[in-house]
């Protein structure tokens, strides 16, 4: 079995005790869209897993995937992000190394990157009575192509100004 595949067996697991433990049904368009998660790469929103749950001709409804999200976050098998904007984006928090984001301020474009030295010290970072899971971090700015397209409004300003 490869590792993808062992994953999603250990999520489905988890998420079928949480599911018990807590009396909520266990319906296939539950298991659905935690496998279409577990079987995706990088962020998602609400609306782009609407879409990829009716591309893979898997019908649920909007409300079943919000119910199923919030179960999902609740027994931490999904992450939730604000990148400064009002859309929330998700991503599976299970066997997902701890990465970091940055967020274009201009075109609203995340990046994932991985620090190990930065990783090191804020896992060794102790703290009194506070065990860490995972943790997050966003760093906004502009990407290279939004740098680059401001810099280059911002001569062709200042060639107008020393025109005029």
């Amino acid at each position: 079995m490869d590792k993808d595949n062992k994953v999603r067996e250990i999520v489905n697991q988890k998420f079928t005790e949480y599911l018990t433990a807590n009396n909520c049904r266990k319906t296939p368009e539950r298991y659905a869209i935690l496998n279409l998660i577990y079987t995706e790469q990088g962020h998602f929103d609400m609306d782009s897993l609407y879409e990829a749950m009716k591309e893979h001709n898997f019908r649920v409804s909007r409300g079943t995937l919000y119910n199923t999200m919030q179960l999902l976050l609740d027994c931490n098998l999904v992450l939730k992000h604000q990148f400064g904007q009002n859309i929330s984006f998700y991503e599976k928090a299970y066997n997902n190394d701890c990465h970091h984001h940055l967020i274009c301020t201009n075109c609203r474009k995340v990046q994932e990157f991985k620090d190990t030295k930065l990783k090191t010290i804020i896992q060794g970072k102790k703290n009194r009575r506070f065990s860490p899971t995972h943790y997050s971090l966003y760093i906004y700015g502009l990407c290279s192509a939004c740098a680059r397209e401001a810099k280059e409004n911002n001569k062709k300003n200042s060639n107008k100004t020393h025109e005029s």
